[in-house]
């Protein structure tokens, strides 16, 4: 059987794992705090902090698949890599501004694009790949 290995995927998906999981914690520890089990008791902060987990939960699934289909089918290992870090850091912007109450706005902008820019260009390479073009 041969064994197949996606490192840049695989290093995306543990920096994106513990972005979620300090997210996740984040809404816990307000949950707990306030008392609250389910939504938000208009709480500004505890809502802040569920929408910024939601959004690590909704954004990292498709760019970690789009991620893995193409390394596994050989695209470009730079191009890649760069797609990689850009994803990351910017996730790592977004949860910042929704983790810390008090944080410029633009964190979550920049986070936002960075992720979308990513995105992007992960589709970018698998259409590149697609067409013959590793």
């Amino acid at each position: 059987m041969t064994q197949i290995t996606l490192p840049i995927t695989t290093t995306a998906a543990i920096c994106s794992g513990i972005i979620l999981l300090l997210l996740t914690w984040k809404v816990i520890r307000l949950r707990r705090k306030g008392g609250v089990v389910l939504g938000d008791n208009n709480d500004r902060v505890l809502t802040k902090a569920i929408r910024g987990q939601a959004n690590a939960a909704e954004q990292l699934p498709m760019a970690l698949i789009l991620m893995g289909l193409a390394e596994i089918q050989a695209a470009s290992p730079v191009g890649l890599a760069v797609l990689a870090v850009i994803l990351v850091a910017g996730r790592a912007l977004h949860a910042t501004y929704f983790a810390i109450d008090g944080t410029t706005w633009r964190l979550r902008f920049y986070g936002m694009l960075m992720t979308l820019i990513a995105q992007l260009g992960l589709i970018g390479l698998l259409i590149t790949v697609l067409a013959g073009h590793p």
